[in-house]
């Protein structure tokens, strides 16, 4: 058999395609969820080896074996990659998918520091393949609440512009006013307006490094009305964020069952309570498709 036909054969071998699929992208049987230990492991050793290489004064004896282990790893995530595109039954879904960016992402910071050295401390990007412990130990719910917390964020993403927009406006003008205040005595710390900015940011936001610090009465004042007025806003972005996430969560409970049209389920609610239809007939299958 000439070498194309071969390589033909294998890009078209379907029983390996399924074999390999379910180690890969199942975890639901024992070789399955072997590979994601085993992967998960290999993500931990190499995010902390890329963690210990970066601190000062270790002994030069182990620059060899971290750049081999380096090399190894990246190794076997580059081959990782490429088994599941070979052998996901929809490559581009999963080459564009989350998963599959990610992936992708923790396999060229190496390759992009043979050219530039300082990129490889990117290998750090591996840690955010550690999500895949969610799908070995079946705790997909907490996903789904952060896609909650994610389209809670959306629908009230204009009204966060808007009050963001307010306390920009807000801490340059008390900024101003305090360079106004503090700005004319000498050596004062306050001695343009970017400084007295950053100063209201500081205090608005409860951070209070102390760096900068009022002299005057009435500096002290304006300080404390500041510190005052951080305590109420910090409130509002979480307060909106709060109120979509009940809209979400009324609108989830006073869903219609497709079968049945009467509404009143529970949160998490997959079959109706009242004649068992399937809530979501085809969400189980999207969301599934979504982490391949």
């Amino acid at each position: 058999m000439k070498l194309k036909e071969r390589i033909h054969y294998f890009m078209n071998d379907q029983k390996l395609k399924h074999k390999l699929y379910i180690i890969i992208f199942e975890s639901d049987t024992p070789s399955g969820k072997l590979f994601d230990v085993v992967l998960i492991g290999c993500i931990l050793a190499s995010v902390l080896l890329v963690i210990i290489e970066s601190l000062k004064g270790l002994p030069s004896y182990l620059t060899t074996p971290f750049v081999v282990m380096e090399y190894l790893f990246t190794a076997f995530f580059t081959f990782e990659y490429l088994t599941r595109i070979y052998c996901s039954p929809r490559p581009k879904k999963y080459i564009f998918s989350f998963f599959g960016i990610v992936d992708l992402l923790a396999t060229l910071p190496l390759y992009i520091g043979l050219i530039f050295p300082g990129a490889r401390y990117l290998l750090i990007i591996r840690a955010f393949r550690l999500i895949r412990v969610f799908r070995v130990f079946k705790l997909f719910n907490f996903l789904n609440e952060g896609e909650r917390l994610l389209t809670a964020l959306r629908e009230s993403s204009k009204k966060i512009a808007v009050f963001f927009l307010f306390v920009v406006i807000l801490v340059t003008s008390i900024g101003t006013l305090m360079y106004m205040i503090e700005g004319t005595l000498p050596n004062s710390q306050f001695n343009n307006i970017p400084n007295s900015i950053y100063w209201a940011i500081v205090t608005m936001t409860t951070v209070g490094y102390g760096d900068i610090t009022p002299v005057t009465g009435l500096g002290k004042f304006l300080s404390a009305c500041v510190m005052l007025i951080g305590y109420t806003i910090i409130a509002v972005p979480t307060g909106i964020v709060s109120a979509s996430m009940m809209k979400d969560y009324k609108r989830r409970r006073d869903k219609e069952c497709p079968n049945c049209h009467r509404s009143g389920h529970e949160d998490n609610a997959q079959f109706c309570k009242y004649c068992g239809h399937d809530l979501n007939p085809t969400s189980e299958n999207e969301d599934k498709e979504n982490v391949q």
